[in-house]
């Protein structure tokens, strides 16, 4: 990783370096799991032969020696800003909702440090390098568009989870919300009155919530990129993006749905094809499993110290009594809950790789979507734990699935916990269940990373592919939803009724006229 070394000397070295496409990867989520999909792509790329330059805010856990990464992290101030949000989160009972109204709010600082980032003398130095394409991670960050345009590029969004409604409006993907729960809606397909009531009362809500993330976007894009009067809009510079990768196999993991050729699915990105050597204690530990092993993670957000300590110990003393070993991913070893020889505490754990191995039996997971993946893949059925975001929805989708249970964190119990977990681990049905999802999702015309280079290297033959666009990207509201059309077919209508009950009335009138003529005319007559 080179972080102070003069960016300059760096990519002049980067584009000797090889015959392949200078491309430049924007990874600016504050956030490790997201960073190991959009790094997953920048890896795939690299040993497809592309000079891959790679800017983020935290240090990479997959990386290829021949991706240049540039790390500009956030002052400690906001770090001190994350941590204290995220450890709040951890304590309390979370929706996307919630999540978003954060996100605006306390936790904007997740939004602003992107921002920042644009502005450090580092990154600036980006601009006197020539580059193809940029492949953006996205997380609320539309306003770094205007690096692309700047550059001149290409953009291929990347996002690490399925479809949802940004990804959608970036590509024109129809939303289809009868069908399709959004991110807030806990609930799998097909769903009833209710739950579809839900859903589109949630989507509605959602909209409005990208409608004010879209204005913040936009006075910060005017605020980075305003003075520069070359470069198109924020909404024109939308235009410029070829199409976007999501983490999603919609035929394994549903529901089926509408897909616009650029949106193109890379799920399961982040899994090897071939498991890499584990770390020598960890390799023992497992191998000395031989009743099986458990492995324990609540992701990469979220430290395991912020969960509650009754919580956290109620958690231990059901591990600690198994006859199952555990990996226990947890950030601080020397203050671990308790000593257990069947316990083994890591700060950092090569999570896929522990996944892959055969005595893995079982998988105590927060849901993430990166972490429900891997387990998928390799046919490890879960206890899923959610805490915020999306992580509710996952966890119910993988119960209702049969690849395992789901459980909220804070009203857990010994006995729960202890119910939930002799349940997956004797019944084979969660087995047998995630055993056949694995089939399914590594079933298909090519891989997660062969459709990473095929359509990457096509947006770069055609120069941004701009024919790979739906119409819809480049319509305005009123134009998609055929309001000036409908407008004038009521506006005719209305005329036509109007004009209709005039030559009604003019011919009343008129018949009237007559038959009060023709009253007159035979009253006189009948005058002596």
């Amino acid at each position: 990783m080179l972080v102070a070394r003069p960016v300059i000397l760096l990519l002049a070295i980067l584009i000797a370096s090889s015959n392949g496409a200078n491309i430049l990867g924007l990874f600016s989520s504050h956030s490790p799991s997201h960073l190991i999909i959009h790094m997953s792509v920048a890896k795939t790329l690299a040993e497809a032969g592309h000079n891959v330059t790679v800017v983020s805010m935290l240090p990479p856990k997959v990386t290829h020696k021949d991706i240049h990464v540039i790390v500009i992290p956030v002052t400690d101030e906001q770090e001190k800003v994350i941590e204290n949000q995220m450890s709040e989160m951890a304590s309390q009972r979370n929706s996307i909702i919630s999540t978003l109204n954060r996100l605006m709010n306390g936790m904007d600082v997740m939004i602003n440090s992107q921002a920042d980032l644009l502005s450090h003398p580092q990154f600036q130095q980006i601009y006197d390098t020539k580059f193809d394409l940029m492949i953006m991670g996205y997380f609320l960050n539309e306003f770094q568009l205007g690096v692309a345009a700047k550059l001149k590029v290409p953009v291929i969004i990347d996002w690490m989870n399925a479809p949802m409604l940004a990804i959608d409006e970036f590509t024109g993907n129809p939303t289809e919300v009868s069908y399709v729960p959004n991110i807030g809606t806990t609930a799998t397909p097909p769903m009833g009155f209710l739950k579809r009531a839900e859903n589109l009362a949630k989507h509605l809500f959602l909209k409005y919530m990208m409608s004010a993330l879209l204005s913040k976007s936009e006075r910060i894009y005017e605020e980075k990129f305003g003075n520069d009067k070359s470069l198109p809009s924020l909404s024109e510079a939308k235009k410029n993006i070829s199409l976007a990768f999501v983490n999603a196999h919609l035929i394994s993991e549903g529901p089926i749905r509408p897909l616009v050729p650029a949106m193109v699915e890379i799920g399961g990105i982040q899994v090897k094809d071939k498991p890499s050597p584990l770390p020598k204690d960890i390799d023992e530990f497992l191998s000395k499993s031989t009743q099986g092993a458990i492995l324990l993670s609540l992701g990469s957000n979220v430290k395991s110290s912020s969960i509650k300590p009754e919580i956290v110990q109620s958690i231990f003393k059901v591990l600690s009594g198994l006859k199952l070993n555990v990996i226990w991913k947890w950030e601080d070893p020397k203050n671990t809950p308790g000593s257990s020889p069947n316990i083994l505490y890591k700060k950092w754990l090569p999570q896929d790789d522990i996944l892959a191995h055969p005595n893995t039996k079982l998988f105590i997971t927060h849901a993430g979507k990166g972490g429900i993946t891997e387990a998928q893949y390799h046919g490890v059925p879960m206890v899923a734990l959610p805490i915020f975001g999306d992580q509710i929805s996952n966890a119910q989708a993988m119960e209702k699935s049969g690849y395992g249970l789901a459980l909220d964190l804070l009203s857990i119990t010994e006995e729960s916990l202890s119910k939930a977990l002799n349940e997956v681990l004797e019944n084979k049905k969660y087995e047998e269940a995630v055993g056949k999802f694995s089939a399914l999702y590594r079933d298909r015309p090519f891989s997660a990373k062969q459709a990473v280079v095929y359509w990457t290297e096509y947006v770069l033959r055609h120069k941004g592919a701009r024919h790979l666009q739906s119409p819809v990207v480049h319509m305005n509201f009123i134009e998609l939803n055929n309001i000036d059309v409908h407008a004038l077919i009521i506006a005719i209508l209305v005329l036509v009724i109007l004009l209709l009950r005039l030559v009604v009335k003019f011919v009343w009138n008129k018949l009237c006229s007559k038959s009060k003529c023709t009253s007159n005319k035979s009253k006189k007559q009948k005058k002596p």
